[in-house]
Parts: structure tokens; C-alpha cells; sequence
């Protein structure tokens, strides 16, 4: 009988699953449970966005593309990322289009990083990070951001983590799931202080759209940044297209080479269908994503509003579509409130933890929901509270 002890890679087995699907999937077995667990938008993929994916299979488009992703999509992806984000990128030479967001994370971890080479990961931040670079034969360096720095990667910290093995920098802003963003002089002061060295800045911008009061500055249009940034975006959040697994990397055409090579070996080329569907969101599709994130605004002021009268402290997220309260006056820890709360009030939310130790004594909820879905949350978790604290 096969030893699997012997067979599996140990540097695989090591990962913990993911925080965030813990949840979900007990959720799911579940009758009448509320769920604030899952970044998904709840809004339909826009019908023109839809109409276009259609129609080219209707017209037969269903053959693999270039590995690049077909040249009119890399086209309107150079012109919206100059048009959003003052970063200017050549359609042939620096993009690459992805399946999805994730693909193109794990292609730039795995295109800078050599065994024992450091990566600097701020958190709270989204999950995949860490793994990636162990999977990667890296050494994930954590910097544990602070509530009081809105959750911000300081200059301060970021300075006592730099060392000779530090090959790159992931920079999760907005980030997830703590709602911080990093404007402009924040940007400005890390691009001073790396500016003479070799490290690579790989900047998760996934939630770029998605910025409430402050628009989205990104890294690569730092002057002196953009020949050490690998911009990462796509279509899930922005355009509620997430089934449809799209990104797409921006940068040098030295690291665009290397991580188009980890993409022709793995995965050939992005989804011919939501390829010429994303063509029709970059172009046309401005107006629908303006009304989905006046409604998301509206439904972060509610929630903020909810978890502080609560009592649950919740600082004001600027981006993405989480809310990130504190919850350490429950007596709690990040894992117990939320394992308490699924089962006595059938509410799904994340522990902070699934983000990274300093995420204890926090919880994530997503308002990707509608406003009656998040109202109905905020009173059963009201009532939770009223028999911890009875």
C-alpha cells in the first residue's frame, strides 16, 4: 500500500488551508445562514460585458489565442491603465493576460524568486501571498501593519525588514481585507527609500476601482517606479466578473518575458470567451462600474456604522468592500467569535487570522452583499452580542 507520507511534497502539506473557504464551506452546509464570508460581488456580470462573450461564441472565437491574450485586449488594457492609473505600457512587449488575478501573482512570485530569497508581505492582507512564496522556494518576511497606520505599510517598518536577500515587495492596496488604501506621498516615500536598489515592488491592484473619498494612486506611476513594479489587476472585482477568471500583468519587458514563459508552460492562454467580453468592459462599461460603486459606498457606511454602534470598533475602509472590526472586547479570539456567531446565529464571517497573526482580535465582512442581507446580519450579530455580554 503507497506511503503518501513519502510522496507528497512536504513544503505543500505544510500550507494551512485557506481561512476564508473554512468558513464558506461550513456555511454552505448550512440552512438560512447569512454569509459575510466571500469577496464576491453580488451584482451580474454587466449585460454588454455579457452580450460580447456571447456573441464571439456565436461567431465560433473559441480557439486558443496568442499566450499574450489577444492583441485588442492588450491594447485596451494599455489605454485604460494610462487613462485610470498614469502608467503607460506597450500592448505587445508589457501584458500579459491571465486567468485571473491569482495566475498573475503566482507568475511574478515564481519569475523573481530563487531559494531562501526574502519577499516582504504586509498583513492583513490577502491569503495566497505567504503560500505562494513558500511554494516558490522563498522566505515570506511579514510586516504586521497597525490599526492606528490605517492598516498602511509604513516607511518605518518597511526600512526594518529590508535586508541583501530582500528580492521583492508585495503591495496589497486596497487591500484585503482591512479597506486600507496607500495614497500618493505613502508611495512616494517607499519609492525614495528602495529607489537605489534591486528589489521589485509586486503591486496587487485588484481592488483599484473600488476607492471611496481618495482615488486609487498606483506605485507604477511613481516617477523612477515603473522599471521596478509588476502591476497586477483584473476584471473580477471591478466589473462583477469573477466566474470568468481574468487578469492581467503590466510591466518591464524583462519580468513580462519570464512570467509569460511560467504561463505558456501552465496554462496556455486566458479563456477565449471572457477575453472578448473584457474588451467590451474596458471599452464601454465606465458608467456600470460608477453605480456599482456608489452602491458599495452606500453599503460601507452602513455596515461601519453598524459594527461601531454595536460596540465592535470598525475604522473607515477606503477601499475594496470590507469592513474589519475589532472585536477583542468579546473576550473572543478571531476564531472562537466567528465559530460562535456561524453556529448560534447562523452569520459567516472570516477571522482576521485567516490574513495573517495580526489579524487576531479582528473579523472580515464583506459588503458585497445587498443593503437587507447586511442589515439582517448586523441584528443577529447584535443579538450574539447582547447573550456574550447578558
Amino acid at each position: 500500500m503507497i506511503d503518501y507520507e513519502k510522496v507528497l511534497s512536504r513544503t505543500v502539506v505544510d500550507i494551512k488551508p485557506s481561512g476564508i473557504r473554512k468558513f464558506f464551506d461550513i456555511a454552505n452546509t448550512m440552512e438560512g445562514v447569512i454569509s459575510l464570508g466571500v469577496g464576491e460581488p453580488d451584482f451580474r456580470t454587466p449585460w454588454q460585458i455579457r452580450s460580447a462573450g456571447i456573441r464571439s461564441l456565436e461567431n465560433g472565437a473559441t480557439r486558443y489565442t496568442s499566450n499574450r491574450g489577444l492583441e485588442a485586449l492588450r491594447e485596451e488594457i494599455s489605454v485604460y491603465v494610462d487613462r485610470k492609473y498614469d502608467a503607460k505600457y506597450a500592448p505587445e512587449s508589457e501584458i500579459l493576460v491571465t486567468v485571473g488575478g491569482s495566475e498573475a501573482i503566482d507568475g511574478a512570485i515564481r519569475a523573481v524568486t530563487n531559494p531562501g530569497d526574502e519577499i516582504i508581505v504586509p498583513q492583513p492582507s490577502y491569503v495566497c501571498y505567504e503560500p505562494m512564496i513558500r511554494l516558490a522556494g522563498g522566505v515570506p518576511v511579514i510586516i504586521e501593519t497597525k490599526a492606528e497606520d490605517d492598516f498602511k505599510l509604513t516607511v518605518r517598518d518597511l526600512s526594518e525588514k529590508i535586508t541583501d536577500r530582500t528580492k521583492a515587495i508585495i503591495l496589497p492596496y486596497p487591500c484585503n481585507p482591512t479597506g486600507a488604501i496607500m495614497e500618493r506621498e505613502d508611495l512616494i516615500a517607499i519609492a525614495e527609500l528602495i529607489k537605489d536598489t534591486d528589489i521589485i515592488v509586486i503591486s496587487d491592484e485588484i481592488y483599484a476601482e473600488l476607492t471611496f473619498g481618495a482615488r486609487h494612486v498606483s506605485i507604477a506611476s511613481i516617477p523612477g517606479m515603473k522599471e521596478r513594479v509588476v502591476l497586477i489587476n483584473g476584471f473580477s472585482k471591478t466589473f462583477a466578473m469573477t466566474g470568468w477568471r481574468l487578469g492581467y500583468v503590466c510591466g518591464p519587458v524583462p519580468l513580462v518575458k519570464e512570467i509569460t514563459k511560467i504561463h505558456q508552460y501552465a496554462i496556455m492562454c486566458a479563456p477565449a470567451t471572457a477575453q472578448y467580453a473584457a474588451i467590451e468592459a474596458l471599452r464601454n462599461c465606465d458608467a456600470e462600474v460608477m453605480r456599482m460603486r456608489e452602491e458599495y459606498d452606500d453599503r460601507r457606511k452602513i455596515i461601519v456604522k453598524g459594527f461601531n454602534k454595536l460596540g465592535l470598533p470598525c475604522r473607515e475602509p477606503k477601499g475594496a468592500f470590507y469592513a474589519f472590526p475589532c472585536i477583542k472586547s468579546t473576550g473572543l479570539t478571531s476564531e472562537e467569535f466567528c465559530e460562535r456567531l456561524l453556529y448560534s446565529k447562523k452569520v459567516a464571517v472570516v477571522p482576521g487570522t485567516a490574513f495573517g497573526e495580526s489579524g487576531e482580535g479582528f473579523v472580515r465582512a464583506s459588503y458585497c452583499y445587498s443593503l437587507d442581507h447586511i442589515k439582517e446580519a448586523l441584528r443577529r450579530i447584535g443579538e450574539f452580542l447582547e447573550e456574550l455580554r447578558g
